[in-house]
C-alpha cells in the first residue's frame, strides 16, 4: 500500500501551533481577537507610567478611573513576582456586549471588554478585569524578563504555551484577584461547584480530564483547577513559590515538561502527583463541609441524563407543564416543555446568549440573544426576542440594542430590561411589547451595575441586583418612585430575584453553598427556602404560589426540582475558602480601597498613525512547505497587518523575498502581497529540451467583503472577493525572445454563501448546513493570453440516522479554456494526487458519512489524552456521467479519527488514518492517508 502523509495543507507556524491566549473571564473567545470596530469610533489615549490606555471617546470617565486604578494596583499585583513596572498598551473595547478580557503577545497588549456580564463577581467589573489581567502582565514579564527586542514576541508567546500549563497562569491570576480584593472567584462556591460535586459523588477525574475537559461529563474547568492547585501551592510552599517556578522556567527553558520539572524541584511533586495530592485534600475539606451542613434531597423532575445536561430556569406553565432552557453536550440550547411523566416536547433552538436567561408570563416568552454586526465583529448587540404560545410565532422584538435580562410582569403586559450604553451607564428600561421601543428609563443615580431584574404580578413593583466595589445589593422599587435597599452590599453571589407574592426570593451562598433565600420587604428578614447538597439556583413560583421550582445541581448538571415554601433559618456559613493562605501572605486587604483620583491628560489616537507595530521576527512555513523568516507587524486595533521576509526554495537553492500588507478598517478588506522569487521551467526549442531559470517580481492585489449575520440558531455568511496580479519576469536574452516578460492583471472573482445551524459539542458536523461558492478567472487585460475558468463548489450537510451523525454531499463543477485549461479549482476525490488522471477534471460528487464512536476520556500517562473516537465512510465520484456512475465511484473507503491532547499541551489534535480504495479500472493499489490537524 502507498503511504501518503497527507497533512491537509497543515500550516505550522511557531505562533499558532503551541501558543495560547489567556482568556480571562469567558469561554466565548478566540485565541487572538482579530476583529475590527467601525470607522465611526473615535479613539483617545492616556499615556502614563509605562502603559498606554487606548479607548473610545465615550469611555473618557472610565478611562480616567482605570488609569488611576492600573497605576496604583500594579505594584501590588506584581510584588511577589518582583514586577513593579510595566510597559503594555491596554485597549478598552465598548462596542460589544460579550464580557471578556485577555493579555497577549504579538503584539503585546491587553484588552478589556467594558460591558459587564449579568452575573459575575461582587465587585466592579473593570476593577475585576484590571487585577486579573495585570497579573497576566506580571507573569509574562517574569518569563520574558520584560524584553521587547529584537522582536521576539511570537517566540516568547510560543514558549509560554509550550512550557507552562494554562491552568497555572489562570489559577494564579484568580488567586491574585481573590487575595488582593474583598471579592474574587475564589470566594464563590458556585464557581468550584462542579469539582466539589464530582469528588463528593465519587468521581475521580484524571489530571488530563480535569484540565482539558470532556465530551460527556461536567468537569471543573482549567480556571477552577488552576485556582485550587495554586492555592494549595501557596499554602504548603509559601508566597514565593509562584515566583520560584517562573524564575526557574525562565533560567532553564530548554527542557521537556519544564513546568513539571520545576515543580518537582521546589515541591518534590511532578504535576500529576501534585494533582493527586491536592485531590485528596479537597476531598477531606469538602467532606468536612458536607458533614457540617444540613441538606435535603430533592426528586428530579426531568428524565435522567447520561451525559452532561442542563435544564435552566424551570418555569411553571398553566397546564402543569414546565418550561426550561435545555442544553447538553450533544444538543445546542433550546426551549423544551417538561411533562409530569418526565417526557419532553421540543419547542425551538436559540442563538448565543451572554448567560442562560428567559422570562415567561401569560403565554409570552422573552429572552435575549447576541447579534453580530455583519462586517465589524467588535460590534455586537444584545437584542430581545419574543415567542407567543397562543399563535406559535416568534420574532425579534428589538434591533441593534444593548438590552439584557428581559423580564415580564406576571400578567404579561409589562417588559423590563437592563440597558448598558457605550459610556458604561446602566439603567432599567421598560419596552413596548409591540414595537420594541423603550418607553421609560429609570434613573440610577449611583450608576450601579444592574443585573437580573424581575417584575411582580401586575408590574407595579420591580426588584434587581446592584453591583459596585462595595459588593452586591438587592433593591425594590415601585411606580410611586419609592426605592428601597432590601439587602445591603455584601460579598455574596446575589442573583436572579423573583417575586413570590409580596416577598422576594433570590440566590445567594449565605451558608457557604448556593441556595435559594427569601426576604420580606417589610422587615428585611432573610430566610432559607432550600438546602441543596451542591447548589440550588433559579427559583420560580408554582401556579398556586405554595411551592417553588428551581435548579438543583447534580453530577450531570442543572436538574429540575421542586420544594414547598417552608422558610427555615439560614444555616451557619461553612464555606471552604482555599485562598485563605494566599490572602494572609499578601496582607493587603482590599487593593482598591485608596485608588487616587488624578486627572490624566488625554489626547486623540489615530489608528492610521499607529498602523505599524513591529513585534516579531519568526520562522515561517508557507503553503508549499518552504521555510523562511519574517518580520511581522500588527497594530493594536487589528486594522493593519504587515510582514516582510525571506523564504528558501530548497529545490532551486535560492531565496524568495516577500512582503504583504492588509488593511481592514474599510468595509472591504484590502490586501497586497509582493514576491521576488526564483522560477524554473523547461521548454523545447529546435527539438531540444532546455531549462529556463529566471527571477520574477509578482504583485498580488485583493479586495474582499466578508459578511456574516446570525439569527436565533442560524448563521449566515457571505463573501465577495476580487483579485488580480502583475508579474514582471526577468529572463535571460534567449528566453526573453520567446516568452512574455509580463503577465498583465489576470482577474479572479469569487462569491460564497454559507448557512449553518449551531453545533453541539459532540456533533461531528452541523446538523444542517449549505455552502455554495462560485469562482471565475480570466485574462481581460492581456491579449496574448486567452482563456477562462468558471468553478462551482457546493456542500450540503444533513443529519445522519443517529444523533450527532452527519451526511455530507458535495457537488463541484468546473469548465476551463485556453491557458487555464488543466487548472483545478474544485474539491477532488480522496487520493486524487496518487491516481493517474484519465481525462480533464470537470466535476466531482463527494459523499461522506461521519459519526462518533466513543468518548473514552482516556489518559495515556503524560503522552496523550483521548477525547473521542470518530469513524466515517466515503464514496467519491469524478466526472460523473462519463467516467463514473453512482454504482462505480472513483474512490471509496473509510476513516478512523480521534481528537486528543498530546504531551499535555492545550491544542486539540485531530489525528487519524484513511484507507482509500480505487476503482479497479485505474489499476491502482489502495492508498493509506494519515490525517493531522489541530485547533485551540
Amino acid at each position: 500500500m502507498k503511504l501518503n502523509k497527507q497533512l491537509n495543507k497543515l500550516k505550522i507556524s511557531t505562533l499558532t501551533i503551541i501558543t495560547l491566549s489567556f482568556i480571562s473571564l469567558h469561554a466565548f473567545s478566540q485565541i487572538f481577537d482579530s476583529e475590527q470596530n467601525p470607522l465611526s469610533v473615535k479613539w483617545r489615549q492616556i499615556n502614563s507610567n509605562g502603559f498606554r490606555l487606548i479607548y473610545p471617546s465615550e469611555l473618557e470617565k472610565e478611562a480616567q478611573r482605570m488609569a488611576n486604578t492600573i497605576t496604583y494596583i500594579y505594584p501590588y499585583v506584581g510584588r511577589d513576582l518582583d514586577r513593579q513596572k510595566m510597559s503594555i498598551p491596554i485597549v478598552l473595547q465598548n462596542r460589544g456586549t460579550i464580557a471578556n478580557g485577555f493579555v497577549q503577545l504579538a503584539p503585546k497588549k491587553s484588552q478589556f471588554n467594558t460591558t459587564p456580564p449579568q452575573q459575575f463577581d461582587s465587585q466592579d467589573w473593570l476593577n475585576n478585569l484590571a487585577v486579573h489581567e495585570l497579573r497576566h502582565v506580571a507573569q509574562f514579564d517574569k518569563i520574558t524578563g520584560g524584553q521587547a527586542h529584537p522582536f521576539p514576541e511570537e517566540i516568547y508567546f510560543a514558549y509560554l504555551g509550550a512550557s507552562i500549563p494554562t491552568w497555572f497562569f489562570e489559577g494564579d491570576a484568580v488567586s491574585t484577584e481573590t487575595s488582593l480584593t474583598h471579592a474574587g472567584r475564589g470566594r464563590q462556591p458556585s464557581w468550584v461547584m462542579p469539582f466539589r460535586t464530582s469528588l463528593l459523588s465519587g468521581q475521580n477525574f484524571s489530571y488530563s480530564k480535569a484540565y482539558f475537559g470532556s465530551n460527556k461529563d461536567q468537569t471543573p474547568g482549567y480556571y477552577q483547577l488552576g485556582y485550587l492547585l495554586t492555592s494549595q501551592l501557596r499554602k504548603e510552599f509559601g508566597k514565593g513559590i509562584v515566583d520560584s517556578l517562573l524564575a526557574d522556567i525562565h533560567h532553564r527553558p530548554l527542557r521537556l515538561y519544564p513546568f513539571s520539572q520545576s515543580l518537582k524541584k521546589y515541591t518534590g511533586y511532578n504535576t500529576q502527583k501534585f494533582y493527586a495530592h491536592v485531590l485528596e485534600q479537597l476531598k477531606k475539606d469538602w467532606q468536612r463541609q458536607d458533614e457540617q451542613t444540613l441538606h435535603s434531597d430533592y426528586k428530579s423532575l426531568n428524565r435522567p441524563a447520561k451525559i452532561a445536561t442542563n435544564y435552566y430556569m424551570p418555569t411553571a406553565l398553566p397546564n402543569g407543564q414546565l418550561l426550561t432552557l435545555k442544553q447538553s453536550k450533544d444538543e445546542v440550547p433550546g426551549f423544551v416543555v417538561l411533562n409530569p411523566d418526565q417526557s419532553e416536547e421540543k419547542l425551538f433552538k436559540i442563538g448565543y446568549q451572554e448567560q442562560p436567561w428567559f422570562s415567561y408570563a401569560n403565554q409570552l416568552l422573552v429572552w435575549d440573544e447576541i447579534r453580530y454586526d455583519p462586517r465589524y465583529k467588535q460590534r455586537n448587540y444584545s437584542v430581545i426576542c419574543l415567542y407567543d404560545f397562543s399563535t406559535k410565532t416568534r420574532r425579534q422584538l428589538t434591533f441593534r440594542t444593548r438590552l439584557f435580562s428581559p423580564t415580564l410582569s406576571g400578567d404579561g403586559k409589562k417588559l423590563l430590561a437592563v440597558q448598558a450604553d457605550l459610556s458604561n451607564n446602566f439603567n432599567l428600561v421598560t419596552i413596548d411589547l409591540i414595537n420594541g421601543q423603550i418607553t421609560k428609563t429609570y434613573s440610577n443615580p449611583e450608576n450601579l451595575i444592574l443585573q437580573t431584574p424581575a417584575l411582580n404580578a401586575d408590574g407595579s413593583q420591580w426588584t434587581w441586583v446592584g453591583v459596585s466595589e462595595k459588593g452586591k445589593s438587592l433593591w425594590l422599587a415601585n411606580e410611586k418612585g419609592e426605592t428601597v435597599q432590601l439587602v445591603k452590599e455584601m460579598n455574596q453571589q446575589l442573583s436572579r430575584p423573583i417575586f413570590i407574592g409580596d416577598k422576594i426570593a433570590f440566590n445567594a451562598h449565605l451558608s457557604g453553598l448556593d441556595n435559594i433565600y427569601e426576604v420580606t420587604p417589610a422587615d428585611k428578614k432573610i430566610v432559607a427556602l432550600t438546602s441543596a447538597k451542591y447548589g440550588a439556583f433559579n427559583p420560580s413560583p408554582s401556579n398556586d404560589g405554595q411551592s417553588i421550582f428551581f435548579n438543583n445541581y447534580q453530577l450531570t448538571g442543572y436538574e429540575v426540582a421542586t420544594a414547598p415554601i417552608e422558610p427555615k433559618e439560614v444555616q451557619p456559613n461553612h464555606f471552604v475558602y482555599f485562598g485563605e493562605a494566599a490572602e494572609k501572605q499578601e496582607n493587603i486587604g482590599d487593593v482598591f480601597r485608596q485608588i487616587p483620583d488624578s486627572a490624566y491628560t488625554s489626547a486623540s489616537y489615530s489608528p492610521l498613525a499607529h498602523a505599524f507595530s513591529f513585534h516579531s521576527i519568526s520562522p515561517t512555513v508557507d503553503d508549499d512547505d518552504r521555510v523562511g523568516i519574517a518580520l511581522k507587524s500588527n497594530d493594536l486595533l487589528n486594522t493593519v497587518d504587515f510582514f516582510g521576509g525571506v523564504s528558501y526554495h530548497s529545490d532551486l537553492r535560492k531565496l524568495e523575498y516577500n512582503a504583504g500588507l492588509t488593511y481592514k478598517s474599510l468595509y472591504p478588506v484590502l490586501s497586497a502581497t509582493f514576491r521576488n522569487r526564483p522560477r524554473l521551467a523547461y521548454y523545447r526549442l529546435a527539438g531540444q529540451l532546455r531549462e529556463a531559470n529566471w527571477r520574477e517580481n509578482r504583485l498580488e492585489l485583493k479586495a474582499s467583503v466578508p459578511l456574516s449575520i446570525n439569527a436565533y440558531n442560524h448563521n449566515y455568511s457571505f463573501l465577495g472577493e476580487v483579485g488580480t496580479s502583475y508579474t514582471q519576469r526577468n529572463f535571460a536574452p534567449q528566453e526573453a525572445a520567446i516568452f512574455s516578460k509580463t503577465l498583465d492583471f489576470p482577474m479572479s472573482y469569487r462569491f460564497g454563501f454559507v448557512h449553518s445551524i449551531r453545533t453541539a459539542e459532540r456533533n461531528v458536523a452541523p446538523k444542517w448546513a449549505q455552502s455554495v461558492t462560485i469562482s471565475y478567472y480570466n485574462q481581460p487585460f492581456d491579449p496574448h493570453l486567452n482563456g477562462d475558468l468558471i468553478a462551482f463548489e457546493s456542500a450540503l450537510y444533513f443529519p445522519g440516522i443517529m444523533k450527532n451523525h452527519s451526511l455530507v454531499a458535495s457537488f463541484n463543477y468546473q469548465q476551463s479554456s485556453g491557458i487555464l485549461k488543466g487548472n483545478n479549482e474544485i474539491a477532488t476525490v480522496y487520493g486524487y494526487g496518487q491516481i493517474s488522471a484519465r481525462s480533464e477534471l470537470k466535476n466531482t460528487l463527494l459523499l461522506s458519512y461521519r459519526f462518533p464512536i466513543a468518548f473514552p476520556d482516556a489518559e495515556i500517562g503524560p503522552f496523550a489524552y483521548i477525547r473521542n473516537l470518530r469513524g466515517g465512510f466515503f464514496s467519491h465520484y469524478e466526472n460523473i456521467g462519463t467516467e463514473t456512475n453512482l454504482t462505480q465511484p472513483k474512490t471509496f473507503g473509510l476513516e478512523l479519527r480521534s481528537s486528543l491532547n498530546l504531551l499535555r499541551y492545550q491544542p486539540v489534535i485531530d489525528l487519524g488514518v484513511r484507507a482509500v480504495f480505487v476503482n479497479k479500472v485505474y489499476h491502482q493499489n489502495p492508498i493509506l492517508e494519515l490525517i493531522f490537524n489541530y485547533s485551540f
